[in-house]
């Protein structure tokens, strides 16, 4: 895509008495043959605003009056992509970028989107390297059918300002109450109608609907455990008879919330594993009726997919498995940014970090496995994640640019799907080590928008 990126710089009031002048530097003006002195129409966002253009000497540049940039949410530095079309006489910057946060602490100005400040900081370098600009809004500030929007961006200290409808929204709300609020759901098909705004990881992936649809995939039925939405006892019966362990999951869960894990005795008994965050709770039942009636209390207010249990790879005894960020770039193509072993803490049998599990590289994991099966696992690892997320893209309704797809190996070397997040968590796939530079899975998201809007 043809493009030139651009110093924005705010020009103080005595510059000039004409706020719709935009001062650009002679070579872009010559490059793009921008007309002088002429009305034209500059487009950021959902903004339209008139603007003559005047040639200055300064390199890279572009000089915007302080009212103008105000009812854009510009700052000084900001560094953006500039094209001229001269069939509509329309210069156009960007894109701008909407990200959709769960909250914000207005009273810790350093720190005002707590554990994931780091990660907005990081968005916002990498912004300026790739030529975007970035602001962060939460559900309350998403009120409906709405041209503008109040939200935060970074300018040597956390501010807030008055920002267009973006080119692009991403979406990292992490609440399915927050994402199903009536004005979020506005706000995003406002934006998406007026402003034709990308909108992607549009919302959480339900378990069995995401097993059922890729259930349906040429190819991808051999990484699925046997699985159902639990509605009965007799499946229940039915799954017991055939695996010595099965899983229930509540369908929307995350972070190894509310899993729970049974496993046959031989002498005919049953023992139950729930996740806490202490680690497990341990129940024993005499028969699987009395463990069905049990549980049948939590599944009034949670539905639960019924899920073969699987013989993991263990290191040191405790079972691992593999979190594969895949990515789209900036071609849209999927890609693998990263992939990391999760081993379980002790006493827990799920291996998120907030159970207390620990980060590995893969080939360490599969080498403290001790184990044959772990022989070519990393080559399996990598071509299962990037089947699934073309699975997802196919099968699977809605726009997804980032996946974490949570695979597993067994004692036997076969990989297998444990699910999907469309939210990955940033701490999940901190890289193993301290290198302050922008992570390359920042980097992909930055070039994707890019090449969503048009830039």
């Amino acid at each position: 895509m043809k493009r030139t990126k651009v110093r924005i710089q705010i020009k103080s009031s005595d510059m000039t008495a004409d706020s719709s002048l935009l001062m650009i530097s002679y070579p872009i003006v010559r490059k793009w043959k921008i007309p002088l002195h002429q009305p034209l129409q500059l487009r950021y966002g959902g903004s339209r605003e008139d603007v003559k253009v005047i040639p200055v000497s300064k390199a890279g540049m572009l000089l915007i009056g302080a009212a103008l940039a105000a009812r854009l949410g510009l700052a000084s530095d900001n560094q953006l992509c500039l094209q001229y079309k001269a069939s509509s006489r329309t210069l156009q910057l960007g894109p701008l970028i909407g990200v959709m946060m769960s909250r914000v602490n207005a009273g810790v100005p350093d720190k005002p989107f707590g554990a994931n400040t780091a990660f907005c900081r990081e968005l916002t370098d990498a912004c300026k390297q790739y030529g975007a600009s970035v602001f962060f809004i939460t559900p309350d500030d998403m009120q409906g059918a709405i041209d503008t929007v109040r939200g935060w961006h970074y300018t040597n200290r956390w501010e807030t300002a008055t920002f267009p409808l973006p080119h692009v929204l991403y979406n990292r709300l992490t609440s399915r109450k927050l994402e199903n609020r009536a004005t979020v759901q506005q706000f995003v098909e406002h934006a998406r109608s007026q402003q034709s705004t990308v909108f992607f990881n549009t919302t959480y992936l339900n378990k069995t609907e995401l097993f059922d649809a890729l259930g349906k995939e040429s190819g991808l039925q051999m990484y699925l455990p046997e699985s159902y939405l639990l509605k009965t006892f007799l499946q229940l019966k039915s799954m017991c008879a055939k695996h010595a362990t099965v899983f229930l999951k509540p369908i929307t869960g995350s972070l190894g919330k509310g899993i729970i894990r049974i496993r046959k005795q031989p002498d005919g008994a049953y023992i139950c594993h729930f996740t806490n965050l202490s680690g497990t709770r341990k129940q024993s039942f005499t028969s699987l009726s009395s463990l069905y009636a049990a549980i049948s209390g939590k599944m009034k207010t949670q539905r639960y997919q019924i899920q073969q249990g699987l013989q993991l790879l263990t290191v040191g005894g405790r079972p691992v498995d593999f979190r594969a960020l895949v990515q789209r770039g900036k071609t849209g193509q999927w890609r693998i940014t990263s992939i990391v072993a999760r081993i379980a803490g002790n006493h827990h049998f799920v291996s998120n970090l907030a159970r207390g599990g620990t980060l590995s590289s893969v080939k360490e994991a599969l080498a403290r496995s001790d184990s044959a099966a772990a022989v070519d696992g990393y080559a399996k690892l990598r071509r299962a994640a990037l089947h699934i997320a073309k699975g997802i893209e196919t099968q699977v309704e809605g726009h997804f640019a980032e996946l974490g797809v949570d695979l597993a190996l067994d004692t036997n070397g076969r990989v297998w799907l444990i699910e999907v997040n469309s939210k990955p968590s940033k701490e999940d796939n901190t890289p193993l080590s301290s290198d302050p530079k922008i992570r390359p899975s920042v980097k992909l998201l930055v070039q994707y928008a890019r090449s969503a809007a048009k830039f």
